[in-house]
């Protein structure tokens, strides 16, 4: 991430800064690995540590239905039940040691209170609706087929346009970044990346909040929500300066690497975690070899699960997929095209697909909520 700054902040670091009237202004170091990962130095109206009550946790960690899964899923995603509450309406699907994985269909912004994650950065991807991110860093407005990162510990609302909202969410227990291999040393990303810095959203200056009184803000810590009410506005920031922010970009801007025959996974990596990547799969040309097969080739997930869901456009390699379908192909069995698919494929020149991917290195789990929403007949569906 590149070098970012917003509001008014000192000359150097960790020196005296007031405000016109002589009043402090109080820093606060906003980074991972103590003192020496990535950062961000705020400056706020009234000290970040004034918490006046912190009220009785709730569990909200998801639960295993299925451990040690080997069956092909499809799971119907767009079939969650909207629900008015953003934090109420995620609903977990898939997990393991890494990541948590699902989808939400919130009614309303978030108005009553602010949301920090204190344990996950999350990735929020916008499939229907349009708003804005609300941080202490400053906004973001969104719309379909923005991706959302959003650090651990930012303090957030989501405010949206209308009720109509679908988000893919990811919960990752560590840093999500930019694939190693598109960025050079400086962490620069290089000419042949499918995106490029001019393509990321960054917070957009919001003039601080003076308030005391009562804010309530919402934790999440070892998969407990932790109530805490604080005295002061959370959006006092005057000016920040750093490398540690949430941002936004669009899947639309997301350009396909394409070749003379069938590209593999990899070139469609959009960002990475620790055991697992995400990709997205974009309207492009197919390969321009006279004899290609376009359809991907059959492989077996040996070492990686797969989860594909499916944004829009018709899926080349699938039969009898939807808007807001996840197929789940798990490690340890091969996978391919659905019977007919590798056939119709041949002698076409474009698709406009569009699907994000996301390939964890170890087995997910399956909840309650995935069963519930899974269609069984899946599994057998490459059948002759």
């Amino acid at each position: 991430m590149r070098y970012h700054q917003l509001g008014e902040i000192p000359q150097k670091r960790h020196v005296v800064f007031k405000d016109a009237n002589g009043k402090h202004r109080y820093e606060q170091l906003f980074g991972t690995e103590g003192f020496s990962g990535v950062s961000s130095l705020l400056y706020h109206i009234h000290r970040p540590t004034q918490m006046i009550r912190f009220d009785k946790p709730y569990d909200v960690s998801p639960k295993a239905a299925v451990e040690k899964n080997i069956t092909p899923r499809l799971v119907q995603g767009f079939k969650a039940k909207p629900t008015d509450d953003f934090l109420e309406a995620r609903t977990p699907l898939f997990f393991n040691n890494d990541l948590i994985m699902g989808v939400a269909a919130p009614r309303k912004s978030m108005t009553d209170y602010f949301y920090k994650n204190g344990q996950c950065d999350e990735m929020l991807f916008i499939h229907k609706g349009s708003g804005k991110l609300k941080t202490f860093l400053g906004d973001i407005s969104f719309e379909y087929g923005d991706y959302l990162i959003i650090p651990r510990g930012t303090i957030y609302q989501m405010e949206f346009d209308t009720e109509e909202n679908r988000i893919l969410y990811l919960e990752s227990f560590s840093p999500i970044e930019t694939p190693r291999r598109y960025r050079n040393k400086y962490g620069q990303l290089l000419e042949h990346s499918p995106f490029c810095e001019r393509d990321i959203k960054v917070p957009e200056y919001k003039a601080p909040i003076d308030e005391k009184g009562e804010f309530l803000i919402k934790v999440k810590k070892a998969g407990m929500i932790h109530p805490i009410t604080y005295a002061t506005h959370p959006f006092d920031v005057v000016g920040w300066d750093g490398y540690f922010y949430p941002y936004g970009f669009s899947i639309h801007n997301f350009e396909p690497i394409t070749g003379r025959i069938h590209q593999p996974p990899p070139v469609h990596q959009n960002f990475e975690g620790n055991n697992f990547v995400v990709c997205s799969f974009c309207p492009r040309l197919y390969d321009y070899h006279p004899d290609s097969v376009p359809a991907p080739y059959n492989h077996s997930n040996i070492d990686s699960e797969e989860v594909l869901y499916y944004v829009d456009g018709d899926f080349m390699s699938r039969n009898h997929i939807e808007q807001g379908y996840f197929t789940l192909h798990p490690g340890g069995i091969p996978h391919g095209p659905h019977p007919g698919a590798m056939e119709r494929s041949i002698g076409q020149k474009e698709t406009e697909e569009l699907a994000v991917m996301v390939d964890p290195f170890h087995p997910l789990n399956l909840t309650q909520a995935a069963l519930d929403l899974e269609d069984d007949s899946y599994k057998t569906s490459w059948l002759e």
